[in-house]
């Protein structure tokens, strides 16, 4: 399956900005399940300097700073993705208990290496254990507590399948969370998230990140965008897309498998990975540092279109 992504953000300044400085990560990542075959930026004003580099997470940035004055600022990304199906699905039928990978993540390196080879038959996967362990700890935007333990623990059942745990959980958020972008901003704390039932796409992935996290168990967060389906009979609407926000969990034997707790299903065909980090502060899409300006209003508008 073939997108052409056009994601488009637009500042708007009461006073002039003289200067600006910025990051994005509005560039969609490789890895087995997707190639992005080409990107690039629109930028108005252009910029004075412009840099790509990747982040500590292996994600693209892009830094860009503009030293003329100006009163809106045009960021606009253009991707063109190719997603490719999971060829083994038995990944999901994995019986590795949420115990034992949680025993694991904690061992020492020369024990995580001992026991991925005795039991596991890889030499990759010590390296792939270790490197999963920094997502076991407590982000800025995804820390654990004892109200989000006790309601991540139905889903924990002694001995249960990590598959089935999470998928457990991701199906409890859906049914007990109702969807709405009015009742939360970026600095929303989880506490209030949990309290009130209430969120986006963000608080869910965020919600279900930390829950696994108080039981030792390695989740990341997932930025990117969804396919918007058109109903039947009406024009597809330009723009009408949006940002999108999901989770993945370090499985041995199986690596990262990727659960959507906003649509209670596994990610697939349409959803397109921009970035991923221990949770938004790690993949927030443009954020920057801009001298002057006095209020200012934002717009975001997002096009996925499938391509032939």
């Amino acid at each position: 399956m073939k997108y052409r992504i056009t994601h488009t953000t637009i500042y708007n300044y009461s006073q002039a900005v003289g200067l600006c400085q910025n990051e994005a990560k509005l560039q969609p990542r490789d890895f087995w399940r997707q190639q992005c075959q080409s990107s690039r930026f629109e930028i108005t004003p252009t910029p004075a300097d412009f840099r790509e580099r990747t982040d500590f997470f292996g994600n693209r940035l892009a830094y860009f700073a503009i030293q003329q004055p100006h009163k809106q600022l045009t960021v606009t990304a253009i991707s063109e993705v190719m997603l490719f199906p999971r060829q083994n699905t038995m990944d999901l039928d994995n019986q590795v208990a949420w115990e034992q990978v949680r025993d694991m993540l904690q061992e020492s390196p020369n024990q995580i290496q001992t026991q991925a080879q005795s039991q596991f038959q890889s030499q990759n996967l010590g390296v792939e254990l270790l490197d999963a362990r920094q997502y076991i700890f407590d982000s800025p935007m995804a820390t654990t507590s004892p109200e989000l333990a006790d309601y991540a623990k139905n889903s924990f059942l002694p001995n249960r399948p990590l598959v089935e745990v999470v998928r457990d959980l991701m199906q409890r958020i859906y049914t007990d969370f109702i969807y709405d972008p009015t009742f939360t901003t970026i600095a929303t704390p989880l506490s209030d998230v949990l309290a009130h039932r209430r969120g986006v796409c963000q608080d869910f992935a965020h919600l279900a990140i930390a829950g696994l996290r108080a039981y030792g168990i390695a989740s990341r967060y997932i930025s990117g965008y969804i396919e918007t389906a058109t109903q039947p009979g009406k024009l597809r609407l330009v723009g009408a897309d949006a940002s999108h926000a999901w989770f993945a969990v370090y499985l041995p034997g199986s690596g990262w498998l990727e659960f959507d707790p906003t649509n209670n299903k596994l990610p697939h065909d349409q959803h397109i990975t921009l970035a991923w980090g221990r949770d938004y502060s790690d993949v927030t899409p443009l954020k920057g540092i801009a001298f002057g300006g006095g209020q200012h209003t934002l717009s975001v508008s997002v096009d996925v279109l499938r391509l032939a």
